[in-house]
This record gives structure tokens, C-alpha cells and sequence, in this order.
């Protein structure tokens, strides 16, 4: 029994062996693109002893790049073309502003008292500053303390301006607007009070060229009317020079000033690397400045001399005001020290009268308040001044 039972198991699993050998068979029939595919492949393979393919017959042609394009002619004549369309002169700017960087070296705003200005921008185009002037004897009429409210809306091409004095009862304003697509300037300025003594309309026009500058005016000024022009020319990079007239109704004056402008770079500048890269970097290079005007109505001479000594930290000033008539002058020295965060400024005159101006930033962050503190002694006249101020930007 035993020697049959194995038999029979030995036949059974034969059986299965051979009907799994006739299934794969027709598993291989029945799937020649495999197999198709396989030999394909194969076929791709490259053998790592076959003899490498032949080289590429030589061309008896020589392939040479193409010469590069010489662009110096064309750069070369782009520069020239703009250069010779930009001039080595420049437009001297207005001629009432001719001497203001010269004159504000010597001519201290020094005060007594407490000053306060509250400036608060109400949008980008819109902002309104409250002025407190307590305690001076300074005010013309008299006045202990005054009080005004000014506000002002600026945009790309017009500004507005108009302050009110409650407590006096008088209000000024002016209008600029550019015209002409910002070939001229428009101005308007109007002071009315409840006296009428400083009452007054003047229309203005600024005109402007690559190097020169004219203004007209017209209105009335103290009671009668005004009408004057003035000029402005850059004769060369560093020499300009203009004239104005002025009649004023009211007194039946004419009213002429000349003005002559001459700025010197400073020498040796050039040759100092360090020097020549902080004035690249600095809004103003190291020069001196000489100003000359004359007023025919006053008959006053003035001679004016300012010194970049460092750019944006350290500037020297003078100032010789003389009658040619009565041979009477006046002399005064003035200096600006610059920091970070403050301002120093001081001045003497021949009659030993000092005057000095501290601004201090009160804080590292933008739009901190201004702290300021002003002083002024005259010896001849045994009179002293002293003031201080805060200015809050909102």
C-alpha cells in the first residue's frame, strides 16, 4: 500500500509539471512582442570591445568665426551726440536767491522767548503747522505773544499757501502754479490786514532757460502800483551775473540791483582720493564763493564770501556791507558746524555782537522733535537774548 500511494503522488506531480510546461509555452505564443522588444534593445547595446567608430573626413575647407562686430564707432558717436547736447553751463536759479547761500552764514535767525511749531501732515498733499511765539519784545507792534495758523497743499505741478493771525486780523497767501508744461512759473501773493499799511497783489512769472533766468512782476504795493523784471545769466560754468528794477507807485521810486556770482573750486581737491569721494557722495563739493551786489535805492554795497571748508559739515562765511557815499560798513564773520543729529551756528560783527543758533535732533528716528536754543549779546548797546524752541513734526 505503501509503495502504491507514493506511485500514485509521483504520476500526479509529473502530471502538473507538464501541464504548467504547455501553459508557459502558450504564455511565450501568445506574447511575441515582448520578446520582439527585448531583441531590439539588445540589439542598441554597444559592446565595450568593438572597434570604435571611424573619425569624420576631413574638410579641406578652414571653418573660421566671424570677425566680432566693432561697436566703438557707434558708441563712440551715441557719447558724442550726448555731450554735445548737454552744456557745461548750468541755470544760475532765481535772481532773488542769488546771495541766500551766502547771506544765511551771517544773518542769524536769533530770538527771544519761547518758540513752538506743531506741524501736522493731514495727507500726502495737505499739511497744517500751529505757530507760538511766547514772552519776546521782539514783535513790531508790541505784542507779547502771538499765535498763527498756517496750511499748505502741495502737488507736482501747483503749491498753496495761506497763514491767519487771529489776534491781528490779517492773512496772507500765495499760489504758484507751473504753466506751459513747466516752461514758466506762475506766482501770486496776496497781505491784507485791518491797517492796510503792508496790503498788497503782485502777480508774478518765472521763465526759465538751460542758463539764465527772468522774473515779471506786476500789483500793488503800499497804496500803489508795482511792476519790475529781473535777470539772471550764467555767462560761463562758474561766472553769472543779473540785474533787477523795481517801481514802487506809492513814493514814485525806481529801485535797480546788480549782482555778480563767481564760485571757485577748491584746489587740490583733485588730487586727494579720499576728498574727491566724499564729495561724490555729499549733495556739495569743497569751493569758495564770491558775491557782489549793489542797491542803487540804499546806495549799499555788499560784498559776500562763503567757504565750503567740508562738504555738509563744516562752511565759513563773510559779509562787507559799505556806502560808497558815506564810506559807513559794516563787517561780519559766520560759520555752520554740522553733526548727525545737530546744528551749531554763529556769527560776530565789527561791533562785537555775537550771535549763535543750537539745533538738536532729539531723537535717531526720522521726524523727531527739534530742540533749539538761541542767543545774542550786543556789548555796545549792553543787550542780551535769549530764546528757545521746539519744533514737532507730525
Amino acid at each position: 500500500n505503501t509503495q502504491t500511494n507514493h506511485l500514485i503522488k509521483t504520476n500526479n506531480y509529473n502530471n502538473k509539471s507538464q501541464m504548467g510546461a504547455v501553459g508557459s509555452k502558450d504564455n511565450i505564443s501568445k506574447a511575441p512582442t515582448s520578446t520582439s522588444m527585448f531583441l531590439s534593445r539588445s540589439s542598441l547595446v554597444t559592446k565595450c570591445d568593438a572597434a570604435p567608430p571611424p573619425p569624420p573626413p576631413a574638410s579641406n575647407e578652414t571653418t573660421s568665426s566671424p570677425p566680432p562686430v566693432n561697436d566703438s564707432s557707434s558708441e563712440t558717436d551715441s557719447i558724442s551726440a550726448a555731450a554735445k547736447s548737454v552744456s557745461a553751463y548750468s541755470n544760475p536759479g532765481p535772481f532773488e536767491q542769488g546771495s541766500q547761500e551766502a547771506k544765511y552764514l551771517v544773518m542769524l535767525d536769533t530770538h527771544d522767548g519761547f518758540r513752538c511749531n506743531i506741524n501736522k501732515q493731514l495727507s500726502p498733499y495737505m499739511a497744517v503747522v500751529h505757530s507760538f511765539w511766547l514772552g519776546t519784545s521782539m514783535i513790531p507792534d508790541g505784542r507779547k505773544k502771538t499765535y498763527t495758523w498756517l496750511t499748505q497743499v502741495a502737488d507736482e505741478s501747483s503749491y498753496y499757501l495761506a497763514r491767519v493771525d487771529p489776534e491781528r486780523l490779517s492773512v496772507d497767501g500765495r499760489a504758484q502754479r507751473s504753466l506751459f508744461g513747466g516752461l514758466a512759473m506762475g506766482k501770486l501773493q496776496i497781505n491784507v490786514s485791518p491797517e492796510g499799511q503792508t496790503d498788497q497783489c503782485l502777480a508774478e512769472m518765472d521763465l526759465s532757460g538751460q542758463t539764465w533766468t527772468a522774473n515779471l512782476k506786476y500789483g500793488s504795493m503800499m497804496g500803489g502800483l508795482a511792476y519790475g523784471c529781473n535777470f539772471f545769466q550764467a555767462i560761463t560754468p562758474r561766472f553769472s551775473m543779473g540785474g533787477e528794477g523795481l517801481y514802487l507807485g506809492a513814493n514814485k521810486a525806481m529801485i535797480t540791483n546788480y549782482l555778480m556770482k563767481y564760485t571757485i573750486p577748491a584746489v587740490g581737491d583733485e588730487n586727494d582720493g579720499l576728498a574727491s569721494k566724499k564729495a561724490a557722495m555729499a549733495t556739495e563739493a569743497p569751493s569758495s564763493t564770491f558775491i557782489a551786489g549793489y542797491n542803487t535805492g540804499q546806495s549799499l554795497l555788499t560784498l559776500n564770501y562763503k567757504r565750503v571748508v567740508t562738504p555738509n559739515r563744516v562752511n565759513l562765511g563773510a559779509e562787507l556791507s559799505c556806502n560808497p557815499m558815506s564810506l559807513e560798513s559794516q563787517f561780519v564773520l559766520g560759520a555752520e558746524f554740522k553733526w548727525s543729529r545737530s546744528k551749531l551756528q554763529v556769527a560776530v560783527d565789527g561791533t562785537a555782537k555775537m550771535q549763535s543758533v543750537l539745533e538738536a535732533k532729539l531723537g535717531k528716528e526720522p521726524g523727531q522733535p527739534t530742540l533749539s536754543l538761541s542767543a545774542e549779546l550786543d556789548h555796545a548797546k549792553d543787550e542780551m537774548r535769549f530764546g528757545y524752541g521746539l519744533n514737532i513734526d507730525g
